[in-house]
């Protein structure tokens, strides 16, 4: 008996695989059929709990196709459970949305890296990993100017110096901030580790008035992260400016007057007599009656002013 029974032992077990392999086929089979309980799936991609922005929380979203009871968990990429956001809950059908802070059941930051949330439905008897990773990212971009050019800005409309350029690289991907005066008025779109940002000496549609500005660099992460700025550097809005703020002459006598401008030719007025000039030397005769008169020269609807003062001759 026991040759006999040795001797089908082996096509016995190859009947056993068969079947094992037969029913597990159908089983796979099965479940490619079977509606998924979940679906409509939508995580945020990257989250940053130290941002203190509306990237610290990451949401996760998702449909139940039936109601159920269900536990929804944080894991890391060893399958871990780091936070469990709800536990045992009943959920009805329909969209349910929850929200992760990026921290553990202690409270702390969770280190860096790839998380995904992993709901368990107690009806369903099913436990479902969300394809979806949320990356924590608490590591902050830093940038640095490069260049800042022109230093001496008038946005007054004639296309001459009309905005400043400042050049720079970030260590990672990020979006460029310009400051000025420690203020944020310029965000650049996109991610550029390496580019180049404008800012042209307006606020709300309307020019700066003349004056020393400091201009400054920040950058943003895809996460939230803030990163430091760069050291200020100094700029100076001009649309006209006169050498001096007093002059003092002789009645009839000629005088001469700095005037700087960006603009082609400038207006001037001194007394009952106007004129026009390029900017540079303004060379003037002073009026023939001793006093004191307004020196006022104007570029581009932009004006400086001079204190003239007048006496008579000595005799």
């Amino acid at each position: 008996m026991a040759p006999l029974v040795a001797k089908y032992a082996p096509a016995a077990l190859v009947a056993a695989l068969l079947v094992a392999t037969a029913l597990a086929f159908v089983y796979t089979e099965k479940l490619k059929l079977t509606l998924s309980p979940i679906l409509g799936t939508k995580v945020d991609k990257v989250l940053s709990p130290v941002c203190d922005c509306e990237t610290a929380t990451a949401a996760i979203s998702f449909r139940l196709r039936n109601r159920d009871r269900i536990t929804v968990d944080v894991i890391d990429k060893n399958g871990d459970t780091v936070r469990t956001l709800i536990r045992n809950d009943p959920t009805p059908r329909g969209r349910t949305t929850l929200h992760w802070d990026g921290r553990a059941e202690n409270g702390e930051v969770v280190p860096e890296g790839s998380y995904k949330p992993r709901v368990h439905l107690v009806g369903e008897h099913r436990t479902i990993v969300l394809p979806n990773p949320m990356r924590v990212d608490v590591t902050a971009p830093h940038i640095r100017l490069v260049s800042l050019s022109p230093r001496v800005l008038s946005p007054d409309g004639d296309g001459r110096n009309e905005r400043i350029t400042a050049r720079y690289v970030i260590d990672e991907p990020a979006q460029a901030l310009l400051y000025v005066n420690g203020i944020q008025r310029v965000r650049k779109r996109g991610q550029q580790q390496k580019g180049r940002i404008e800012w042209f000496g307006k606020v709300d549609g309307e020019s700066l008035p003349p004056g020393v500005y400091r201009i400054s660099l920040g950058s943003r992460d895809v996460a939230g992260n803030l990163g430091p700025r760069t050291r200020e550097k100094k700029i100076l809005i001009r649309y006209v400016a006169l050498g001096r703020d007093r002059v003092e002459t002789v009645a009839g006598a000629r005088f001469a007057v700095l005037v700087l401008s960006d603009a082609v030719r400038v207006q001037w007025k001194l007394g009952k007599r106007t004129g026009t000039a390029r900017p540079g030397t303004l060379k003037l005769r002073a009026p023939l009656q001793p006093g004191r008169y307004t020196l006022t020269v104007t570029a581009n609807g932009f004006s400086d002013r001079a204190a003239v003062i007048v006496r008579a001759p000595k005799q």
